[in-house]
């Protein structure tokens, strides 16, 4: 079961380049359910997830190369292509920052994983967040290849402005 709360972020933190990174290229086969493949680095995977915003279930399968490269021309809409950072979090989480590349260059989101719901509720956000937008489908990576990347940017900074000036 994989519990995530999912953040637009109003500021990079400091010394980014200081975490360890690694660049994701990922398209979408479905998405309901949804049937993702992904390119880690060198590393290739198949993952299903089911329903759910925050709570759902998430089974990942490794891929090679070739099967990758087979599977890549049939995904849906815009690939999804991204620099993740993971960052230790005071409360003992680990954030994964999401500086997005190509059609939604400009978009920072981050995730936190959580082994409870109970926790994933209690979590205080660091202060370089700006707004939650988990229960907002339109940030979901699998939605994303949807969308219009210039109106999803669009919507990203209206939050991320509103939250700023409400802080």
């Amino acid at each position: 079961m994989e519990i995530e709360r999912k953040f637009l972020i109003k500021q990079l933190p400091e010394n980014l380049e200081a975490y360890p990174a690694e660049r994701i290229e990922q398209g979408y086969l479905n998405t309901t359910p949804v049937l993702r493949i992904r390119r880690k680095n060198d590393d290739y995977i198949f993952t299903y997830k089911s329903a759910g915003l925050m709570s759902r279930e998430e089974i990942e399968v490794p891929l090679n190369k070739e099967a990758y490269e087979h599977l890549i021309p049939k995904c849906d809409g815009n690939l999804i292509s991204k620099t993740r950072y993971r960052i230790p979090e005071e409360q003992g989480y680990t954030i994964e920052l999401d500086i997005f590349h190509g059609c939604f260059e400009g978009l920072w989101l981050a995730e936190v994983e959580f082994p409870t719901e109970e926790e994933a509720f209690a979590f205080s956000c660091p202060p370089w967040f700006a707004c939650d937008v988990t229960q907002e489908s339109t940030f979901h990576n699998s939605q994303m290849i949807s969308a219009d990347p210039q109106a999803l940017l669009a919507i990203a900074k209206e939050k991320s402005i509103y939250k700023n000036e409400r802080s």
